[in-house]
């Protein structure tokens, strides 16, 4: 495999063109979503206070609150899933495409690596064994790295739907 800069160039370029339109994707689907929920929130807020206009005591007016403070938590809590779900799907095709680059790259440069380790002078042999060792050391750090970021990701992940479930579950309640 021959590798020209060149190639590189044109990589990392294809790459910053993919980030910037996975984030231009992901922000304006957060921002139909944001407008879609101020939306709601408007119309429902002239409701409720129309609804709220119409209690005829204290007692109803409390009880008019109850009822509708439920929708309105559980509209929240939708929200936020959506929220997180397009910064989900937005980090995964970028960690994606993350991978395949990082993969693309250390086959080019272990390519080049290899043809000028090839072509190294008669008892470099030790020198060799180094650079073959650093470039090994560094693909398992990598790959430990990304192993964490993704363990931590999901962990996370699954905080934020165990915190959602209990608020839902104590908004029910209350």
């Amino acid at each position: 495999m021959i590798t020209k800069p060149e190639d590189f160039a044109k990589s990392g370029f294809n790459f910053a063109l993919f980030f910037a339109n996975t984030a231009f994707d992901g922000v304006e689907r957060l921002a139909l979503l944001n407008l879609a929920a101020a939306r709601s929130v408007f119309e429902v807020s002239m409701s409720n206070f129309t609804t709220l206009l119409g209690a005829k005591d204290v007692q109803s007016f409390v009880a008019l609150q109850k009822t509708l403070a439920s929708p309105s938590i559980e509209k929240g809590m939708e929200y936020s899933r959506n929220v997180i779900a397009i910064a989900s799907e937005t980090k995964d095709k970028i960690a994606k495409e993350v991978e395949t680059q990082v993969a693309d790259t250390n086959a080019k440069v272990s390519g080049l690596v290899e043809k000028a380790l090839a072509s190294a002078p008669a008892g470099s042999e030790v020198a060799v064994a180094a650079v073959k060792t650093a470039i090994k050391s560094a693909n398992e750090a990598y790959e430990g790295l990304n192993k964490v970021a993704k363990q931590a990701a999901e962990v996370a992940e699954a905080s934020v739907a165990a915190a959602t479930a209990a608020t839902v579950k104590a908004s029910k309640a209350a």
